[in-house]
């Protein structure tokens, strides 16, 4: 069959940088049957001349937005994976160039860099093996705690939150619960010895029996220097979200345009710190998942198909039924709700009024944080002191 009525589709598709077997899916699917494979696709772009592969001009504009979204820290291999995320593939060596071309100042900063490398040695033999779980508190002190998930075999981050302060019903709710409900149930969980994970190994535990590997302990509680793999993790978080957030906390509070006594500013700063760090977090996420790991490969592939054991999302209450759950079987209680500060609003029309007043004058936050991330601290520090002042004369 003749592909040529649908040039025009097929062509925008590969400009658009679709791959080929994505066009012969996307003709099946509008009727196009027999005779439209990928390999048939890859003839007919070659036949008209238009190749797949992004040119140097697009990729060096596709890197340079990137980087007025990631900051100065992404090398050629996390850039690599963050560019394949919005669609744009190109070979490491290339985006390497790229980097290397566009802004020479941040390309300096990496290689002066040092990489800290964990020599313990470590084994996961599947997906589905170990999911470890951390918190990390570089926020702490401004109302912002992240947690993340990490299967230990193909090194893919499975999920995360970020919370005013570390919960366990947050905890169950947003990561482990969604992990498991999308990837199946892990052989064994991975965790430090703090609190905030009792109602997750709680119901790992109660769930152990639908684990492929029953043998095995459901979870084990370590030290952080035993849960490398996704200490692993934290380096690339701190330096793509965490510190440039601090730095500028830090010079608001240094010249005291920020009073992190007062209930009410710490309220507001938890909440737009929060969603920035959120914003951030999913970044690095999107590019790690899709990064090439030397002598690996990429988390994404290798994860694909998620855990061995898949189980019903009915297995999984939600988390105030499973903290029910944990007080009727324990005898103990947990901590529904945790908050940062106090919330100064007493109606949810007070609450709207400061939303909308807000987004109005900064409709983007992800302007703020672009502008962070390359130490251009001064939209954050003015729309972060704007959300108080709103906050203040409208509770």
């Amino acid at each position: 069959m003749s592909l040529e009525p649908y040039r025009e589709v097929i062509l925008d598709m590969i400009l658009k940088h679709h791959t080929h077997k994505d066009v012969a899916e996307h003709m099946s699917q509008i009727g196009v049957g027999r005779g439209c494979s990928a390999r048939t696709i890859r003839r007919f772009c070659a036949s008209h001349g238009v190749r797949r592969e992004v040119s140097d001009t697009q990729l060096e504009i596709a890197v340079s937005a990137a980087v007025q979204e990631t900051g100065p820290t992404y090398g050629r291999k996390l850039m690599t994976g963050y560019l394949t995320s919005k669609g744009i593939r190109a070979a490491e060596s290339r985006v390497g160039r790229a980097l290397r071309t566009i802004n020479r100042p941040y390309h300096e900063m990496r290689c002066s860099g040092v990489r800290n490398l964990n020599p313990i040695p470590y084994c996961a033999t599947y997906t589905g093996h170990k999911l470890h779980l951390d918190q990390n508190e570089k926020l702490v002190m401004f109302g912002a705690t992240h947690v993340l998930a990490i299967d230990g075999y193909s090194s893919k981050i499975i999920a995360y939150s970020c919370m005013p302060v570390k919960n366990n019903l947050i905890i169950y709710d947003e990561v482990y619960r969604p992990a498991v409900i999308n990837n199946g149930m892990w052989d064994q969980i991975r965790v430090d010895h703090g609190k905030e994970f009792f109602l997750t190994l709680f119901m790992q535990e109660i769930l152990a029996g639908h684990r492929m590997n029953t043998a095995t302990p459901p979870y084990r509680q370590t030290t952080s220097t035993k849960n490398h793999r996704i200490e692993r993790i934290w380096p690339e978080i701190n330096n793509r979200v965490n510190y440039p957030l601090k730095e500028a906390l830090v010079q608001l509070v240094d010249q005291e345009l920020i009073d992190m006594d007062c209930n009410l500013t710490r309220y507001c700063v938890s909440n737009l710190v929060c969603q920035l760090c959120h914003l951030g977090i999913s970044r690095v996420v999107e590019a790690w998942n899709n990064h090439r790991i030397p002598g690996k490969g990429i988390p994404n592939q290798i994860a694909q198909g998620g855990c061995a054991k898949k189980i019903s999302a009915a297995l999984l209450p939600h988390g105030t039924e499973a903290a029910d759950l944990y007080m009727n079987t324990l005898g103990s209680s947990l901590t529904r709700v945790s908050a940062f500060g106090t919330d100064p609003f007493a109606s949810e029309h007070e609450k709207a009024t400061v939303e909308q007043l807000f987004s109005e004058k900064w409709p983007d936050i992800t302007y703020l944080l672009n502008n962070t991330v390359n130490k251009n601290f001064f939209p954050f520090k003015e729309a972060l002191v704007c959300l108080v002042n709103l906050t203040q004369r409208y509770s």
